[in-house]
């Protein structure tokens, strides 16, 4: 670990955050911006929440150009939350740790014209025109904040993270403008396959369901006449129309029906669920948190855990935690775990704080320790340390411990650690441990740190400590050298418009400049249809009868365009007709 900690975001998300090249933004992709967000301004208003629609209003976020990520963090920070910027899909868990501590990660790409109404992909429409307004309501931020606490405890499966890194490729394919229908098509056999080998749900893929279902493709009010409060939906232009039709599906939300229904991030959905309030979906969702295993605990958490392959916290019911990779947990005839043993650096917390003398370095190769009771019931964080002297248990003292589970604990006692007048950790030195015939500890091995513990109360993902655990540097806020951006012909064309847009004067010099933009339009970009619609857009503002307004409007609608452009035009031009002069 070095530098120092910042913003206090924990240091397992520290590697997920990059930077907002905000210079590097074309021409072309604020114009899809702004497309998107008068969209949204003016269809939205009648079938999105009224959180989303106040929200979008209130938020800050500019329709004219893309905002930049720290203004957003400004905007959130009146409501206690904050954002960051991340570099494209990152994994669930880190996704969720930023939620679960009231960060909104922001991708800062943002989609090309050719995914106007929808990509895969997360970008800025998605993340700050989608999520960042209604998390202004204060029952719809929680609601996000307790399943991103979920996400970011929920056990996981290595076939989970290979999917992830199918569906990464697939959005990073399907994004890229230089892909081809094959290559995109490789890439959605890539992620079917990494599907295919899953092998259950797990509580990362339950938790996954419900967050599509509800945040990103939630609908919400009375199920015959709903609106819409998800991202997903809320950043299509086309979906966030299509989804309130009849042939799509509706059904009663419930956090079972939503868990049993899988979901396709590249095709529109053909059905969504229907909340009746976001009230509603906090008590639904903590429900379902009182069967996870970081609230139930126990040996099913334990062997959840177990097949993770990865890194875990297990709580022990003297408030111990121990976080490590679980290598194996010893379950007796009772069908209760009465051992447990992790692998590589383990180190161990309490009160979510690591213990002095017991990180990554002490137990560099794993940790092994009883869990339960001793024979005649006695549960050793319950003792005082007279109780423990009652026991053999004090310095320098060789003591044997029977577990009611039958593990055997001999050796001689070298230190007790006290937390909260609780004893939670026993070191034995010349100790051996033993479970009927199984050796699990020898003298040789050095000391034995046994967890004081009656029983597991929680395991989750992650550990107790991040920033004690996990290695992280120190991001530097560095200025970067800006060099003027080098755009090519289209580009320099569509900034020319903005800023005859922006200029807020329209004379001879600038008509005839909007001419001249049209007619090497017309002569060398043919399927260009986004700036044909803001040179429209200038037009119908201020001079309506022009001879090009037929030229543009014969072009937009009788150009054999396909179906998803044709759907963007005709929302275009829409939207202009409704201009008041």
């Amino acid at each position: 670990m070095t530098g120092k900690r910042i913003k206090n975001i924990p240091a397992n998300l520290l590697p997920y955050i990059s930077k907002q090249h905000y210079h590097r933004y074309t021409p072309i992709e604020h114009a899809v911006w702004r497309f998107v967000m008068k969209q949204n301004h003016y269809f939205l208003k009648e079938i999105a929440h009224p959180a989303y629609v106040n929200g979008l209003r209130d938020s800050g976020i500019k329709t004219e150009s893309i905002p930049k990520v720290e203004d957003m963090n400004t905007s959130l920070s009146k409501v206690g939350w904050g954002a960051v910027t991340i570099d494209g899909l990152i994994p669930g868990s880190a996704f969720y740790g930023f939620l679960a501590n009231r960060l909104l990660p922001i991708a800062t790409e943002i989609r090309n014209v050719q995914n106007i109404a929808y990509t895969p992909a997360p970008d800025m429409l998605h993340e700050a025109a989608g999520h960042a307004p209604i998390l202004l309501d204060e029952a719809y931020r929680e609601f996000v904040r307790k399943i991103g606490e979920m996400g970011a405890k929920a056990l996981s499966s290595k076939e989970k993270a290979q999917v992830f890194m199918a569906v990464r490729h697939l959005t990073i394919v399907a994004e890229d403008p230089n892909s081809t229908p094959e290559q995109v098509k490789e890439a959605e056999m890539q992620v079917a396959e990494a599907r295919s080998k899953l092998k259950g749900l797990s509580e990362a893929d339950k938790v996954s369901r419900l967050f599509w279902w509800t945040v990103e493709y939630g609908l919400i009010g009375e199920l015959d006449h709903p609106i819409i409060y998800g991202a997903g939906l809320l950043s299509s232009v086309g979906e966030s129309q299509s989804c309130l039709k009849d042939d799509i599906r509706k059904i009663p939300f419930s956090v079972e029906a939503c868990i049993s229904t899988p979901y396709d991030v590249t095709k529109p959905q053909p059905q969504l669920f229907v909340c009746k309030s976001f009230e509603d979906l906090v008590a639904a969702i903590d429900d379902f948190a009182s069967t996870m295993a970081f609230r139930k605990g126990g040996t099913e958490s334990l062997v959840q855990a177990l097949q993770t392959e990865n890194t875990a916290t297990i709580c022990f019911s003297s408030g111990l935690q121990v976080t490590g990779t679980l290598a194996d947990v010893l379950i007796n005839e009772k069908k209760e775990a009465v051992y447990l043993k992790t692998k590589g650096p383990t180190a161990l917390a309490y009160n979510n704080q690591q213990l002095d003398g017991h990180g990554k370095e002490t137990h560099r190769k794993g940790f092994g320790t009883p869990i339960g009771r001793l024979e005649g019931d006695i549960v050793l964080e319950q003792c005082t340390v007279a109780q423990l002297k009652d026991l053999g248990i004090f310095q320098d003292h060789k003591v044997q411990l029977k577990f009611e589970s039958g593990v055997l604990v001999e050796g001689t006692v070298k230190g007790i650690l006290f937390s909260d007048s609780k004893p939670v950790i026993i070191s034995f030195k010349d100790c051996q441990v033993a479970y009927k015939d199984q050796v699990l500890f020898e003298p040789a091995w050095g000391t034995f740190d046994m967890a004081v513990g009656a029983s597991i109360d929680s395991v989750f993902a992650g550990a107790a400590d991040p920033d004690a655990y996990f290695e992280w540097t120190e991001i530097e806020d560095t200025e970067e050298v800006v060099d003027k951006p080098e755009w090519n012909e289209l580009e320099n064309l569509y900034e020319e418009i903005r800023h005859i847009r922006e200029g807020l004067v329209w004379d001879e010099q600038s008509a005839a400049h909007v001419g001249e933009v049209l007619a090497i339009l017309d002569d060398r970009y043919p399927k260009e249809w986004l700036l044909r619609l803001e040179i429209l857009e200038l037009y119908k503002m201020h001079d309506d009868g022009h001879q090009n307004v037929n030229a543009i409007m014969n072009k937009l609608q009788n150009t054999d365009w396909d179906s998803s452009v044709k759907q963007m035009i005709n929302r275009g031009l829409t939207l202009i007709n409704s201009f008041e002069k």
